[in-house]
């Protein structure tokens, strides 16, 4: 499946930054980065790339387009299409995110991304919409994905599987 590889992808991604979280930790007094600032930017970063790129995409996406048919005796689910570009909007979302790790001092707010640190007056540059645009991207892609799969859920099983018959998994 494409969420599987773009999951297991984004993820060897996130661990790259993870290592240059770690060699930055392992040697004190900023020696690999010259600036407190991109050790914010690469935790920021590896923290959302993680979460939004990584472990939803394969939790969600890969698990969900293989089981969620296969409970539901389907073969696929109602509307691949939706399903089709519910995917491909991750990619340039996550584009969008390293992107924003270039742009004048990359977005250092945290995987959060709380006020103060994610308003206007600590980070003025666009990195900051780059990476909300980004992560609403994603959203949407999973939004859609949640519209497929309960759509599926409602009209695709055989009489003996509607309602409370269903495995939990499909509901959930």
């Amino acid at each position: 499946s494409l969420y599987l590889m773009f999951g297991m992808w984004s993820g060897m991604v996130g661990v790259g930054y993870s290592m240059l979280i770690r060699l930055n930790l392992m040697h004190p007094g900023n020696l690999l980065l010259k600036s407190d600032s991109i050790y914010n930017v690469i935790v920021t970063t590896h923290a959302l790339v993680m979460i939004f790129f990584a472990v939803m995409p394969l939790l969600i996406g890969a698990f969900g387009n293989w089981l969620v048919p296969l409970f539901l005796s389907a073969m696929d689910l109602v509307f691949p299409r939706i399903n089709n570009f519910s995917f491909w909007i991750l990619p340039s979302a996550l584009y969008l995110l390293l992107l924003s790790g270039y742009v004048e001092k990359g977005v250092g707010a945290g995987w959060t991304i709380y006020p103060p640190l994610s308003s206007y007056a600590y980070h003025s540059s666009p990195a900051m919409d780059l990476a909300i645009l980004s992560l609403h991207l994603a959203g949407s892609g999973s939004l859609m994905g949640a519209i497929n799969f309960l759509t599926s859920n409602k009209n695709l099983p055989v009489d003996k599987m509607k309602g409370e018959r269903s495995v939990l998994y499909v509901w959930s």
